[in-house]
């Protein structure tokens, strides 16, 4: 799994995507219908409708990734939402990735202390 730092940000699409889609058909899912900027480096994911296949569109800076996983067996338990997209953590992407059902579980209260720019007194 890639390594993504904390200032990146995974969005899920919400509901089924056709994954024929190629790079050039999930970059404008990516603008109109999740409404984001393709070109941000956050990672944007689809599910078809089995919930058997994802596909992963990142920005690295240079240019387009297009990820995608298929079960052989199982499926994929995508989060429902209300809204267009679902924001995840990188660490439940994994989880998700790895067939762990991210409904039961919950995110206790964590503090994160704030860090300082330490470019910006310099």
């Amino acid at each position: 799994m890639a390594g993504w730092g904390a200032a990146t940000r995974i969005y899920l699409a919400a509901g089924a995507t056709d994954l024929r889609k190629g790079f050039e058909g999930l970059y404008g899912l990516v603008r109109d219908r999740l409404e984001s900027d393709p070109l941000s480096g956050h990672v944007f994911g689809f599910a078809n409708r089995a919930r058997t296949r994802v596909k992963l569109l990142y920005f690295d800076g240079s240019g387009l990734w297009v990820c995608a996983k298929r079960l052989e067996k199982g499926k994929f338990r995508w989060p429902a939402g209300a809204a267009a997209k679902i924001a995840l953590s990188p660490a439940e992407l994994e989880m998700l990735l790895e067939g762990i059902d991210l409904m039961p579980t919950r995110k206790r209260p964590w503090y994160r202390r704030p860090t300082e720019d330490k470019c910006a007194g310099a």
